[in-house]
C-alpha cells in the first residue's frame, strides 16, 4: 500500500455512520491522491463501499477481550498497511485500543482522542456537542476545514437500490416505528402509527412500514389496523432503504438509525423524540427535517404529527 495511505475508523451504529458521511467525504477530498481505507463492522461494509469514498473497506471482526489470536491478527493487518494517518471517527474505548496496536511504532498520525495521538480533538466539552459538529471540529484540528453537512454531501449516488420489487406506485410515506429493544421510551405507540397510517391513506398516501425482524410484532399490529399499509419488516437492506427514501413523499419515525439515513438523503422527515434523547446532541440532519419532542412520547398525539406534516 502507498506510504500516503489513509485509514478511517467508523464501526457503527447506523445513525452514527450516517452522521459521519460528511466527514468521510471531506477526508476523501483532502486526501484525493492517496488510497483511503475504511475499517467498519459487517453491517456497514456494503454501505461504506457504496459511498465511493474509499478505495478499500475492511471488516472489523471486533475480537473479544480474551481473543488473543484475533487481536494479533488485527495488529498485523494494521501495522503492515503502512498507514500514514488514521482518522478515528468512532472515538470509543475500542478504537482507542487500536491506536495502541501500532506500538512500539512506527506510529501513524492519528486524529481522535487516543492518549498520546498526534492530532487530538482537544476540546474538553466535546461530549456536549452534536455528533456532526464534534467531528467537524475534530477534522479542523487535523487540518481539514471544509466538511459538508448531510444535506450537501456529494457522491452519494451509490446509496441507492432498485425497489421496483415492492410494487409501489403513487405517493407513499415511510413509517419507522422501531428502535432499540432496551429503549421502549424512545418509541411512539403502535396504535398511534396505525392511526397515522389511516390518516395518511385518507390523503392518498400509502404507508410503508420499515423495521427489522425484531420489530415484526409491532409492525404486524400496525398492519392489522391499517391493512393498506405495506409491511416490509425484515425485507430491506440499507441500500434498499435509501432507494425507498429517494422516492418517498415523506418519512415519519422514532429516533432510530434508519431515520438518520432517510433524512440525510433529503427525504422530508419528521422525527419523534422523548426526553430520554437530546436532538441537540444526536438529532437527524438533512434538507427537510422536523423534530417533535415531548417529555413522554405517549403525550404526543397523531393530530400534532399531522399538523407538523402540514407545516412542512
Amino acid at each position: 500500500m502507498s506510504n500516503d495511505a489513509i485509514l478511517v475508523i467508523k464501526l457503527g451504529a447506523l445513525g452514527d455512520f450516517v452522521q459521519a458521511l460528511g466527514p468521510m467525504a471531506a477526508i476523501r477530498q483532502h486526501h484525493d491522491n492517496a488510497p483511503v481505507t475504511c475499517l467498519t463492522t459487517a453491517p456497514y461494509v456494503d454501505f461504506a463501499r457504496s459511498t465511493g469514498f474509499f478505495d478499500d473497506v475492511w471488516e472489523d471482526t471486533r475480537p473479544g477481550r480474551f481473543n488473543i489470536i484475533g487481536w494479533l491478527a488485527l495488529r498485523r493487518r494494521l501495522r503492515s498497511a503502512g498507514f500514514k494517518r488514521v482518522y478515528d471517527l468512532q472515538t470509543s474505548g475500542r478504537s482507542g485500543r487500536y491506536f495502541n496496536l501500532f506500538r512500539p511504532g512506527p506510529m501513524p498520525q492519528w486524529s481522535g482522542i487516543a492518549s498520546g495521538c498526534s492530532h487530538p480533538h482537544a476540546n474538553p466539552d466535546r461530549d456536549l456537542m452534536h455528533t456532526i459538529d464534534r467531528q467537524v471540529e475534530q477534522l479542523k484540528m487535523a487540518g481539514i476545514d471544509a466538511v459538508p453537512g448531510p444535506e450537501s454531501v456529494t457522491g452519494l449516488a451509490g446509496l441507492d437500490a432498485d425497489v421496483s420489487e415492492f410494487g409501489l406506485t403513487g405517493d407513499y410515506a415511510l413509517l419507522v416505528p422501531g428502535g432499540a429493544p432496551h429503549r421502549p421510551d424512545k418509541r411512539w405507540g403502535t396504535d398511534n402509527y396505525a392511526h397515522l397510517a389511516l390518516k395518511l391513506a385518507d390523503k392518498n398516501i400509502r404507508s410503508v412500514l420499515l423495521g427489522t425482524g425484531a420489530e415484526a410484532d409491532s409492525l404486524a399490529r400496525i398492519k392489522a389496523q391499517a391493512p393498506d399499509a405495506l409491511d416490509l419488516c425484515g425485507r430491506t437492506n440499507l441500500l434498499q432503504v435509501a432507494g425507498l427514501a429517494r422516492h418517498a413523499r415523506l418519512a415519519i419515525g422514532n429516533d432510530t438509525g434508519p431515520m438518520h439515513l432517510v433524512s440525510a438523503l433529503g427525504c422530508s422527515s419528521i422525527v419523534l423524540y422523548s426526553n430520554t434523547s437530546n436532538p441537540a446532541l444526536c438529532g437527524q440532519r438533512g434538507a427537510d427535517v422536523t423534530i417533535l419532542r415531548k417529555e413522554r412520547l405517549d403525550d404526543l398525539g397523531v393530530e400534532e404529527v399531522l399538523a407538523a406534516l402540514k407545516a412542512g
